[in-house]
């Protein structure tokens, strides 16, 4: 090998190890994932993509979930992700084999993690007596991906799933939450104390926000299990493990597109972020162009 063609090829390695981790989500749940990431992960850059206009994902079938997952890819892959996280359950459960299929055709070979495993691996490490709550959309209660994720894990553990319609679309109505909201989570809880559980599964990255709540309600012995945590050592693993891990020393970037209303995700996706959330880029989906320029407040992007 000649000097030139060593020169070339170590740039090459530079750049992938410099490109920004892909996360998506139907909203601004994901963002929660995306704090733990920012967190464990400070040197890597992120790239976030909040599909509000076609939110809430819950009601959606597994086909049109699919098809949803697999254009944003696309929008992901043109920004030259290195890795991909499904920062939204729902998506996690009805598209993550397709979406694997897809990224793997890439030059580079993107591997997608989704938030269903490490949760439910977490959930039976964590319980005590052996039962199990999940608390989720009716796409991923239906889909059977934490039963069948918990059962790989565990067959003995015994899992009680609650599927919660609308519990995603107040949390993303914002704050503050109302009598009606307490209502609706205790209505959610009731199965779940009635069932022994002593570990609960937050089966959506919404739920996060209610959790002093949820904790109030399901007990203060009850295990509350959100997935970014775990999720995010699973992304840390996988790029020191595939060498792609970035080199720098000092805190990455992060930047964020939405194909809804870029004001409404900017002013309540810093309550879930727990971070600075400055320009939003606008765009469209399926139709492969951007539809709007920079929702900018000020400075570069974060």
């Amino acid at each position: 090998m000649t000097p030139a063609r060593l020169a070339r090829v170590t740039v090459t390695d530079g750049d992938v190890r410099r490109r920004p981790v892909g996360v998506f989500d139907s909203g601004v749940g994901g963002l929660t994932v995306l704090h733990e990431l920012l967190v464990q992960l400070p040197a890597e850059d992120f790239v976030y993509l909040a599909d509000s206009a076609r939110f809430p994902y819950g009601a959606r079938t597994q086909r049109e979930l699919e098809a949803f997952a697999l254009e944003i890819a696309e929008e992901l892959i043109a920004r030259h992700v290195k890795l991909l996280v499904v920062a939204c359950n729902s998506a996690t459960a009805a598209a993550l084999p397709a979406l694997r299929e897809r990224l793997m055709q890439t030059t580079l070979g993107v591997d997608v993690l989704g938030v269903v495993q490490p949760g439910a691996v977490q959930a039976v490490a964590s319980t005590r007596n052996g039962r199990v709550g999940l608390l989720a959309t009716p796409a991923t209660v239906d889909s059977g991906s934490y039963a069948r994720a918990i059962a790989d894990a565990d067959p003995f553990v015994k899992l009680t799933s609650v599927a919660c319609p609308d519990l995603a679309a107040i949390i993303e109505a914002g704050f503050p939450f109302d009598d009606h909201v307490v209502e609706t989570v205790r209505a959610y809880t009731a199965p779940l104390r009635e069932a022994g559980v002593d570990t609960v599964v937050l089966g959506c990255t919404h739920y996060p926000l209610v959790r002093p709540m949820l904790q109030r309600m399901l007990g203060r012995k009850v295990n509350i299990i959100v997935s970014g945590d775990p999720l995010a050592h699973q992304v840390e693993h996988v790029l020191g493990a595939r060498g792609l891990a970035n080199p720098r020393e000092g805190e990455g970037r992060y930047s964020f597109l939405c194909t809804g209303d870029t004001d409404a995700f900017r002013a309540l996706g810093t309550r879930f972020l727990q971070l600075p959330l400055r320009d939003v880029e606008a765009v469209r989906l399926g139709a492969g162009e951007l539809t709007g320029a920079v929702a900018a407040t000020g400075g570069g992007p974060r």
